[in-house]
C-alpha cells in the first residue's frame, strides 16, 4: 500500500458490478482499495458472495476496501420512529458499521439531504458519533443539499464537540460550492479525514438538477473546469492529511466506456493530478 491509498470510489463503478469483478478491475488499472456503499455491499450479499468470501478476494487480489459510505437522513426527527423509512436507513446505518469494522476502515462517509435549523443538525450528528463509538464520521458538504458548503459542515463539525466528527472534502461539492482556499482557515488540518478527488464541468447544471450533475456528469481529476490541481494543492498547504484519497467521478459517459476503461482512465488521471500537486502522497 502507498502511503496513502487511492482508491477508487463505489461510485465510481457504478452499483451493479460483481464484487469480484470489481475487486480484480480496481487492481489492474494500478488502484490501492476500492471503496463500497452499503448499496452495493448489499449487492454483493445478494449475489452469493459471504463476509468470509470477500475478504479471500480481497487478500487475494492484494487489495483492500478503504471506504465505506453512506450514511444519511440522520437528523430526521422521525428517525427513531418505526416506519418502513426509517427502518430501512437504521438498518443501513447498522450495515455501514459492519462494513467498516469487517474491513478494517476506520471512518465512514456521510452526508444529508435534508435541511433542518442549525441546532438539529449539530445534535444529531452528536448522537449519530456517538452510535459510531470507535469509527469517524466523515461529514460530507454538498451545495444542493442541507449541508450547502465548508462553512456550515465546520460549524456542525466543531459545535457537536465529537473527538470522531470530521470532514471529508471532495472537489465536485468544493468547486460547484465555490469554495476558496482561504475557506479552510479556522478549519484545523486534524479534523479533515479523506479527501475525494474528480473534476468538473465547464457549465454547471441550472441549479434545479445540480444534484444530477453531481450523480450522472463528473469528469475525470484534471480534465474539467474544477481545478484540481489546486484543489489538492490547498489542501496540502493547509497542513491535512488524509487517510484515503478516493477518486469519486460519477460519470455515465465515462462508464459506457466499460469498467476496465472507466476504472484505467480514472486511475491515470488521478495519478497525473496528485504527481502535479501532492506527489508526496505516492511515496512509499
Amino acid at each position: 500500500m502507498k502511503k496513502v491509498p487511492l482508491t477508487i470510489s463505489s461510485y465510481t463503478l457504478g452499483m451493479e458490478i460483481d464484487f469480484e469483478e470489481r475487486v480484480k478491475i480496481a487492481k489492474a488499472a494500478g488502484f490501492d482499495g476500492i471503496g463500497l456503499r452499503a448499496e452495493t455491499y448489499m449487492l454483493a450479499i445478494k449475489q452469493g458472495y459471504s463476509d468470509e468470501r470477500m475478504l479471500e478476494i480481497l487478500e487475494e487480489n492484494d487489495m483492500k476496501v478503504t471506504e465505506v459510505e453512506y450514511i444519511t437522513l440522520w437528523a430526521d426527527p422521525n428517525k427513531t420512529k418505526e416506519t418502513p423509512e426509517t427502518l430501512l436507513q437504521q438498518f443501513k446505518e447498522q450495515t455501514v458499521y459492519h462494513m467498516a469494522r469487517l474491513f478494517g476502515v476506520g471512518h465512514i462517509n456521510c452526508g444529508l439531504m435534508e435541511k433542518y435549523p442549525a441546532e438539529v443538525h449539530i445534535q444529531a450528528f452528536k448522537e449519530l458519533c456517538g452510535r459510531a463509538k470507535e469509527l469517524v464520521i466523515g461529514l460530507e458538504f454538498m451545495p444542493y443539499s442541507g449541508v450547502p458548503d465548508l462553512a456550515s459542515a465546520w460549524n456542525i463539525v466543531k459545535e457537536s464537540g465529537c473527538e470522531n466528527g470530521m470532514l471529508i472534502l471532495d472537489t465536485w461539492h468544493w468547486a460547484r460550492a465555490e469554495t476558496l482556499a482561504e475557506d479552510l482557515k479556522g478549519v484545523p488540518a486534524e479534523k479533515v479525514v479523506s479527501v475525494q478527488i474528480c473534476d468538473v464541468l465547464e457549465r454547471r447544471y441550472p441549479e434545479t438538477i445540480l444534484r444530477e450533475e453531481s450523480m450522472h456528469d463528473r469528469l475525470c481529476p484534471g480534465t474539467g473546469w474544477g481545478d484540481t490541481v489546486g484543489f489538492l494543492k490547498a489542501i496540502k498547504e493547509h497542513g491535512i492529511k488524509p487517510r484515503v484519497v478516493g477518486t469519486e467521478v460519477i460519470s455515465d459517459p465515462i462508464l459506457s466506456l466499460g469498467y476496465e476503461k472507466s476504472a484505467q482512465m480514472n486511475y491515470d488521471t488521478s495519478i497525473d493530478v496528485i504527481k502535479q500537486a501532492w506527489p508526496e502522497l505516492l511515496e512509499d
